[in-house]
């Protein structure tokens, strides 16, 4: 008898299903959504429009109240389109556009002892991040700053040294003897 009720019950549900377009509409969207995020929105709407409330529905979906609240009043202002992912901000920027450009300017027309950083002649991320404490009083973290140097279109290159002053006729002397060492 009490599996007949529950059997039922359960056929209520799916029956209640089958009749309301918004709870199909929302069942659509989860089947063809790929992203995780509006997922999450679409699995609270659908709760919601089963009559579960905001509280319970955010421990279901590990969120916070206040932002079960938020997706719900977005749903009914805007229908399924008002779940719509916007563009995600990000943080904002620690640098001014203007510090920027300095940044850009020092790292390509000086090398790092023309501003203070002696014996150093090549550029590093840590010497960067050094040079933007000391003259812009702004801390990076190591990956801040090489996402920093990514943004602005700086790339490394490991430093090619060639002396002026070499006699190429002796450099091509000492090749063929080390060739002759390395095989010994």
């Amino acid at each position: 008898m009490d599996g007949g009720i529950f059997m039922n019950k359960t056929n209520e549900i799916f029956v209640e299903d089958n009749e309301n377009p918004e709870i199909q509409t929302i069942k659509k969207a989860i089947r063809e959504n790929k992203n995780k995020r509006l997922h999450i929105r679409y699995m609270v709407i659908y709760h919601h429009l089963k009559g579960f409330s905001n509280v319970n529905i955010a421990s279901m979906n590990n969120l916070c109240d206040h932002t079960v609240g938020t997706y719900v009043n977005y749903y009914k202002q805007n229908g399924i389109q008002g779940l719509e992912l916007g563009k995600s901000t990000g943080a904002p920027r620690l640098l001014t556009p203007e510090q920027e450009i300095q940044l850009v300017e020092i790292i390509t027309t000086k090398t790092p002892d023309e501003v203070g950083f002696f014996p150093r002649k090549n550029w590093d991320s840590n010497i960067i991040r050094q040079w933007v404490l000391k003259n812009l009083n702004v801390k990076y973290t190591q990956r801040g700053m090489l996402e920093v140097l990514y943004r602005l279109d700086l790339s490394y290159t490991r430093p090619t040294y060639t002396l002026a002053k070499a006699d190429p006729k002796k450099q091509e002397e000492f090749v063929e003897e080390f060739e002759v060492i390395k095989k010994n």
